[in-house]
């Protein structure tokens, strides 16, 4: 059986498999919410814009999970006779169904669409893109959508479907698909991390795709536009190496919170994309990259390597100083898993330039006896059921000497994905960021050098 470690992973080897599709005027769609990390991973790879079609299942009365149909923008609706059949589902039940499913496709449609314009499929081809298609309802709604906007070619691409429900798509004029398992329960089997997308990170994105595929500005602030606005994909020197990131820098001398992701994570990651947006609607800048190049994750063991993992951190936040519109920016480390021990370990070091860290769901143990050395105030955010790390996050507080908190997120897990909990983290993070960059700004008086 066919697994990929979560929706980022299936977009990246299905964007390879659709290599031959770049610059081809390609409009990526992703289908809300679970199919838009997906399609993020194969906009960014084809250097195509990305864009949303709205859709929504028409679930079995007794089996809600079963879909007998899908609905989506445009007024399109997709039936799917032989399940209405065989549950004996009358009319009046189907329009029950269908009427509020609209209403929550309708209200999706507009938090999606908010200031953003629907881009012009007109003669384009279109790909649509989900996490994985079950019975292929909602797939062939938001294949005749593209169509009815104007594509001249719709092609379906998703990471796992079973055999049957792919032929039943008869609206794309191509069908690609990585897995069709012969024995096919659901979508989620066929992924280690299946967590939901929640619509906020489907916002975060949609944005970051835009900020993504129309900036043009090179990747190194330029000496002669010091005071611009920077929001673009950079490469830091890291030995033989190159760390790909994204840095947000909205004002010179703005503060600035440098990523450190976790095992199996990267800059791409929707959880990390999103508290990035809250930090920056708050005015922060960010640099969101990757500890480790394609090639190094490949190695297991490299993801474990807090070391090597802080001394990247280190490295990036060098760059991070060299650079004229941030050489005079208060710098804060937010790590979650792995990444919140590797910041912790590099916050150890003498003269850390590091004014603030903050680990969400983190195993700062992994610092181990460095704990003591670490000098920067430290926000330790963990959800109350994920109760080995809460053991963990408790002895790391103990241990440390430098002020500290321990935030507990009622209801959260280690992914924080249940609803509501991963705003509170980030607003948590956002709040201690601002207070503690800000302090060192007024101490050094902009002078961080």
């Amino acid at each position: 059986m066919v697994v990929f470690e979560n929706r980022a992973d299936a977009g990246h080897r299905l964007g390879r498999r659709l290599m031959p599709l770049r610059g081809r005027d390609v409009v990526v769609l992703g289908l809300p919410r679970g199919g838009v990390p997906v399609a993020y991973e194969v906009a960014r790879m084809l250097d195509a814009p990305l864009d949303v079609i709205v859709v929504r299942k028409l679930g079995v009365p007794s089996q809600p999970e079963l879909a007998m149909g899908a609905i989506g923008e445009e007024g399109a609706r997709v039936l799917d006779e032989r399940t209405l059949q065989y549950f004996g589902v009358t009319d009046a039940q189907l329009e029950r169904i269908e009427e509020r499913e609209r209403a929550v496709l309708e209200a999706r449609t507009a938090r999606f669409r908010e200031g953003r314009e629907r881009i012009d499929l007109t003669g384009r081809t279109a790909l649509v893109v989900d996490d994985g298609i079950a019975t292929g309802s909602t797939a062939r709604v938001a294949c005749r959508i593209a169509r009815q906007l104007g594509a001249g070619r719709v092609v379906l691409a998703v990471p796992v479907a079973p055999e049957e429900a792919l032929g039943r798509v008869t609206e794309a004029d191509e069908v690609i698909c990585l897995a069709t398992p012969p024995y096919f329960a659901a979508v989620g089997h066929h992924y280690r991390d299946f967590s939901a997308t929640e619509d906020d990170e489907v916002v975060a994105l949609l944005d970051a795709a835009r900020r993504g595929h129309e900036a043009q500005l090179p990747p190194a602030r330029s000496a002669d536009a010091p005071g611009d606005p920077v929001d673009a994909d950079v490469r830091i020197p890291a030995g033989s190496t190159r760390l790909e990131a994204h840095l947000h820098l909205p004002a010179p001398g703005a503060g600035v919170v440098v990523f450190a992701h976790g095992s199996g994570s990267g800059r791409h990651s929707p959880r990390n994309q999103y508290v990035a947006s809250v930090l920056q609607r708050a005015g922060l800048g960010t640099l969101l990259l990757d500890l480790l190049s394609d090639e190094e994750e490949a190695e297991r063991a490299n993801v474990f390597d807090i070391e090597l993992l802080a001394r990247r951190l280190l490295l990036a936040t060098a760059w991070l100083r060299e650079q004229p519109g941030s050489a005079a920016s208060p710098v804060g480390w937010f790590g979650a898993s792995t990444g919140a021990g590797a910041a912790l370990w590099a916050a150890a070091e003498p003269g850390a330039p590091v004014a603030a860290v903050v680990s969400r769901g983190g195993r700062p143990d992994l610092a181990g006896e460095r704990l003591r050395r670490v000098q920067a105030p430290t926000l330790l955010i963990v959800g109350s059921r994920d109760v080995e790390v809460l053991g963990l996050n408790r002895w790391a507080q103990e241990s440390m000497q430098c002020p500290t908190r321990l935030a507990v997120v009622e209801g959260a897990g280690h992914l924080f994905e249940e609803p509501g909990t991963l705003d509170e983290a980030a607003g948590l993070a956002r709040d201690w960021f601002l207070r503690h960059l800000a302090a060192v700004r007024e101490h050094t008086g902009g002078d961080l050098r």
